[in-house]
């Protein structure tokens, strides 16, 4: 448990953006902890997120990218966030775009907004969490619809481990097998794991997340 993966922990749940209790995912599994975005609701929090994200960018790939993505909606706070404390804190001035839910039928139209990308353009997606990897198999049509783009690196907050359509295979694995993309994640549900048994405060939660993980999660 490192120190930055420890205060990303503690920043989600001040923000009350990672919760514990009974909830439902995409996916359709009950899971004793959910990471929901957006809950994040202050300049703050903005700002405070886009530095963890963008130490994240910086330590794994530098400026070696042409633009960045977020996929509606959630995604699209998170790389504004994200470029904002790239070109803050690192000097890396890069930009960002992100579509529409819906395509625009008048003034300059389009599914897109902000930064049109061109053939051969490197990008990479920020997001929030993988449980499944439903929401990369539907944002990849997007990106290879708006140019010839290479799609290497992808930024989440959380890694939830977890099979995805393929036995003993997590959704991480699948995307990376199926897309080529490399998936980093600020922390992983071991992460979180670790964190709460460390505070000796959470006995109810863990029985709960060890069963989910022993029923849901593959490690590496």
């Amino acid at each position: 448990m490192t120190q930055e993966k420890k205060a990303f922990i503690e920043f989600m749940m001040g923000a009350d953006v990672l919760r514990f209790g009974s909830f439902v995912t995409k996916s359709g599994r009950n899971t004793p902890y959910f990471v929901n975005t957006g809950n994040y609701k202050t300049g703050l929090q903005s700002s405070k997120l886009g530095e963890f994200y963008a130490a994240a960018i910086h330590d794994a790939i530098g400026g070696e990218f042409d633009a960045m993505f977020g996929p509606a909606y959630k995604g699209i706070p998170l790389a504004t966030a994200a470029a904002g404390a790239l070109a803050r804190n690192y000097g890396i001035d890069k930009p960002f775009f992100f579509n529409r839910k819906e395509v625009k039928d008048h003034g300059e139209g389009g599914a897109i907004v902000g930064y049109k990308p061109v053939d051969g353009d490197r990008v990479i997606i920020i997001e929030d969490v993988i449980t499944a990897g439903t929401a990369i198999r539907e944002t990849m049509p997007i990106l290879t619809g708006c140019a010839d783009v290479q799609v290497k690196d992808m930024f989440i907050s959380v890694n939830r481990c977890e099979v995805g359509a393929t036995p003993g295979k997590t959704a991480v694995m699948e995307v990376g097998e199926a897309f080529g993309i490399r998936v980093h994640a600020l922390v992983t549900v071991q992460d979180i794991y670790e964190y709460l048994e460390q505070q000796g405060s959470y006995g109810e939660v863990l029985p709960a997340m060890a069963r989910y993980m022993e029923q849901y999660c593959i490690f590496e």
